[in-house]
């Protein structure tokens, strides 16, 4: 299912993301943000456990999570959105998924994975900024699959519909979560309007 996070801060800062005159400095704070705001929503349902505990005052029963999250940065724009969502969730565990996109066929090409144990008794979040063609992501959760993993989201900042259809087609069982749904994809394989290429704008690099 699909969620677009329709959130006032969360909307201003993209915007700050999108226009081309914002620096790199700008442009990675803005991110970890927005990462951070989303994380906030995207966690209103976890599951949670009754624990009774002891305070200053007196022991009482309250409540924790009840499963360890997992964290999945498609390599190298993901990571830009690891700090917003650590800094909320300090106990989540980060595996990495590393994976480039042929310019020419923008097909998607694994290179390295690295995942903490019991990925099937956790909450899986794959993180991309940009969910364009939906090949990446797609290729990412039947990684994390092949671990195990059966609660899956896939959390990005702007989606295009198509890679939104790739991914409710190939992995139903899949929530999708954006802070932005845009219009389609160029001859490029772009999102449009965008933000331009992600990980060169995280990292400096263009």
């Amino acid at each position: 299912m699909l969620h677009v996070l329709d959130h006032p801060l969360i909307t201003h800062k993209l915007t700050q993301m999108r226009k081309k005159e914002t620096k790199t400095k700008d442009f990675r704070q803005n991110l970890d943000e927005i990462g951070g705001l989303m994380a906030y929503e995207i966690t209103r349902d976890l599951p949670t456990k009754e624990v009774r505990i002891e305070t200053p005052v007196c022991g009482c029963v309250t409540k924790e999570l009840e499963k360890d999250i997992v964290l999945v940065p498609i390599l190298r724009a993901g990571l830009g959105m690891v700090n917003g969502i650590c800094n909320l969730i300090p106990t989540v565990k980060v595996a990495h998924i590393g994976m480039y996109r042929d310019e020419e066929t923008l097909q998607p090409h694994p290179y390295f994975e690295k995942y903490p144990k019991d990925m099937d008794r956790s909450i899986v979040m794959v993180v991309d900024p940009m969910l364009a063609t939906g090949g990446s992501a797609a290729a990412a959760i039947d990684m994390v699959k092949k671990q195990g993993a059966c609660d899956i989201r896939l959390i990005c900042l702007v989606g295009a519909p198509e890679g939104v259809k790739v991914i409710e087609e190939l992995h139903p069982d899949v929530d999708i979560y954006l802070a932005a749904l845009d219009d389609h994809l160029n001859e490029k394989g772009y999102i449009v309007p965008g933000l331009g290429d992600a990980g060169d704008r995280i990292f400096g690099t263009k």
